[in-house]
């Protein structure tokens, strides 16, 4: 598995802030947080952007999230697909592979939201494919529906696209209904990208998203995980995703050189 620091871990920063402050920490592979990269944009042309990203040699390997796609009907539901047309033209220009997609189900659901589900996310995944983008699911522990991998799964296999796999957070694979034997329905070609935190003693019932700790500093057993990501044959990213405010007020490029040490001792450690 490859190691990166999503962009979220240091949420205050601009975007060519963060592009300093990874590189300069160790950390040429970014998750990107595309509103981040979106306002940017408002004031720095396409190309002077790109040649930004070139001359740190910084990759961007997803972009990091889209919402509304789902259970949106009429012109809210317009207005999330054109937002998604504009974020994966992004893609293609900044060859940005994988947008993290989010199980928005934030009201009681039934069949016909399932089934709408289903529809929303076949029509995502072709026009992704048109643009030769990849679309990672992400189960969420607090939603009504899609809150575990078993579901997240049956959603992107009902969908049936091969662009469309899951995005594994092990924050909500923790604090959700997930199961450890729930990690066998999963098969390399569906894992599109990994999410790693953890958290210290704080009930699972009651962990939040400002909970969020650098892996080793807390309860997860984060290392069966990984080692089960591997023997499937998963070499793609593993992203340090920490939405801690504490950590949002310390010096940005000192957390960035602290995450990605910590993220490369886990993932050497799963190596072993």
């Amino acid at each position: 598995m490859q190691p990166c620091i999503s962009a979220v871990t240091t949420l205050p920063c601009s975007f060519a802030d963060d592009v300093t402050h990874f590189v300069d920490a160790g950390c040429r592979a970014m998750e990107v947080w595309l509103t981040k990269l979106e306002t940017h944009l408002e004031k720095h042309t396409v190309a002077q952007t790109q040649k930004l990203l070139a001359d740190h040699d910084l990759q961007l390997v997803a972009g990091a999230y889209q919402g509304g796609l789902l259970l949106a009907q009429g012109e809210q539901r317009k207005a999330h697909f054109d937002h998604l047309r504009r974020r994966l033209d992004l893609c293609q220009q900044f060859r940005i592979p994988t947008v993290l997609l989010v199980a928005d189900f934030a009201e009681p659901v039934d069949a016909t939201a399932w089934e709408r589900a289903t529809v929303s996310l076949t029509q995502a995944a072709e026009w992704a494919s048109a643009y030769d983008v990849r679309l990672a699911l992400e189960f969420r522990a607090r939603t009504t529906l899609c809150a575990s991998l078993p579901t997240a799964l049956a959603l992107v296999h009902q969908c049936g696209a091969a662009n469309v796999g899951v995005n594994f957070d092990v924050f909500h694979y923790y604090t959700g209904p997930s199961k450890f034997e729930d990690l066998d329905l999963l098969t390399a070609d569906r894992l599109f990208h990994v999410q790693l935190c953890d958290v210290a003693g704080v009930p699972r019932e009651l962990a939040a998203d400002a909970d969020r700790v650098l892996p080793g500093d807390g309860d997860f057993q984060l290392s069966p995980i990984l080692e089960h990501f591997r023997r499937i044959g998963y070499n793609g990213w593993a992203s340090l995703e920490l939405m801690n405010p504490t950590l949002w007020q310390a010096n940005p490029q000192q957390v960035v050189e602290i995450g990605i040490t910590a993220l490369r001792k886990l993932l050497g450690q799963s190596a072993m």
